[in-house]
């Protein structure tokens, strides 16, 4: 290959283009990682699975699959209206069902089912008829800083609660470092 004249390839100008071309396959490396953001939490393109994860000194918690613990609010639940809209969605993140119902094993798939969401019609996965929520603050799998977590949107107090497996909410502390990045989504 022959190059124009006057433009001739020092060393200098071979070591801008590595530079050039290291920084480009850095930047499309970095594209795919999974950040915290108000998208779904659960929206994973296809069915929504629930898994279980010890607690700390308490009942199996439930959990998506990336491990997040997943919530749900004394304010919605069987028959109740789904009110985490809005604001709400900026902060808890539903954990939603495209393809289906969603999977569990055991007592998990019995308690499993789903409701259609008032504000975009998504299929949002529940436990023992309430909504599956992660949250924004849980940064890395197996953290449950939502536990027991009370808070207001758009008038509308919620009091939000690890789930678990027999349906009865704990309090259980933090189990989770700081840092760290992904939800489940």
């Amino acid at each position: 290959m022959s190059l124009p004249t006057g433009h001739l390839l020092t060393p200098a100008r071979l070591s801008l283009c590595a530079v050039g071309v290291t920084a480009v396959i850095l930047l499309a490396a970095c594209g795919g990682s999974d950040s915290t953001s108000a998208a779904p939490a659960g929206a994973t393109g296809g069915r929504a699975e629930v898994r279980t994860l010890a607690g700390p000194d308490g009942p199996m918690i439930l959990v998506n699959t990336k491990g997040k613990t997943l919530y749900s609010s004394d304010q919605e639940g069987s028959g109740d209206a789904i009110q985490c809209t809005g604001s709400c969605l900026g902060f808890w993140f539903p954990l939603t069902a495209e393809g289906g119902s969603p999977r569990g094993v055991g007592v998990l798939a019995a308690k499993l089912g789903t409701v259609k969401r008032p504000d975009n019609g998504q299929t949002q996965v529940t436990f023992d008829g309430k909504p599956l929520y992660t949250v924004k603050l849980d940064t890395s799998s197996g953290m449950t800083k939502g536990d027991g977590l009370t808070d207001d949107f758009d008038g509308t107090t919620f009091d939000w609660h690890a789930a678990t497996v027999d349906g009865v909410s704990t309090e259980a502390p933090d189990t989770g470092g700081a840092g760290g990045s992904g939800n489940d989504y």
